[in-house]
């Protein structure tokens, strides 16, 4: 496969990406295209190709449409051409795990959710990855640690939340945890087995910490700093920890490594 061919497959993943971040959201299902803005039906030449613009209210897609299909084409360049990606799950089935880790992290940013057809369709899909990355038990082990893991926080997050609205008087909306988070560590868990999910969950709490920590610096510094109560998409994190585990091995070893002196 040339890097024409591989740039080609990773912008009709990015297309795919963006179809299904438009319409799960919305209708919970595969339907045809619709509209963001009046939810009326798009024909796939209008959607996919030009003008992708509303025929009925005008209205003009988002700026995010043209970031993920430059991020696939990159992605497809990147899956091709990188030995240590491809060397546990192949182009396929690396592709396919990517689409389905882009189409995460882009509803859980925009919509705060991460839905019942994707953690479905993940448990199939990480069934498939664990076993036969690393067996029947292990990959179910994974699976249950990850779940009761992340049910853990989520159940103490609750409580929490409770204490603080308690603590303020006023009721709290927000939540860090959503059920959707238990969910998708547990197909995570099912797809990296144990002990990597022990790892993947370090490394996505070690990555949100830190992008935490910098939007409060930067929150203090303009002045904007309301609440530590305000909500972040977990799901990335998540993603991200998982992608290390998954297509970086050694470089996720060797950072492993360089942090350990830290704790």
């Amino acid at each position: 496969m040339s890097n024409f061919i591989a740039g080609l497959v990773g912008l009709l993943a990015g297309l795919l990406v963006n179809y299904l971040s438009d319409i799960l959201p919305v209708r919970r299902r595969l339907t045809a295209p619709i509209c963001l803005n009046c939810g009326k039906s798009q024909t796939l030449r209008n959607y996919l190709f030009w003008p992708r613009r509303c025929p009925h209210c005008n209205f003009r897609r988002s700026a995010r449409t043209w970031v993920v299909e430059m991020v696939g084409v990159l992605g497809g360049l990147w899956l091709w051409n990188s030995t240590e990606a491809q060397q546990r799950l192949g182009l396929v089935v690396g592709m396919v795990v990517l689409i389905y880790f882009a189409v995460i992290v882009v509803i859980d940013y925009e919509h705060r959710l991460i839905l019942h057809p994707t953690s479905i369709f993940g448990v199939v899909l990480g069934l498939g990855v664990g076993i036969t990355l690393n067996g029947l038990t292990l990959t179910l082990i994974g699976g249950a640690v990850g779940y009761g893991v992340m049910y853990g926080l989520y159940f103490l997050g609750g409580v929490f939340i409770k204490l603080m609205a308690r603590l303020r008087g006023q009721k709290i909306d927000e939540v860090a945890l959503g059920f959707g988070d238990v969910n998708l560590t547990g197909v995570l868990g099912l797809m990296l087995g144990w002990p990597n999910v022990i790892i993947a969950l370090f490394l996505s709490v070690l990555s949100a910490g830190v992008v935490s920590g910098i939007l409060l610096f930067s929150r203090v510094l303009s002045r904007k700093y309301r609440s530590f109560m305000d909500a972040m998409p977990y799901g990335p994190f998540l993603i991200l920890g998982a992608f290390l585990m998954l297509f970086l091995p050694l470089f996720t070893q060797t950072l492993l490594q360089s942090i350990s002196p830290f704790f």
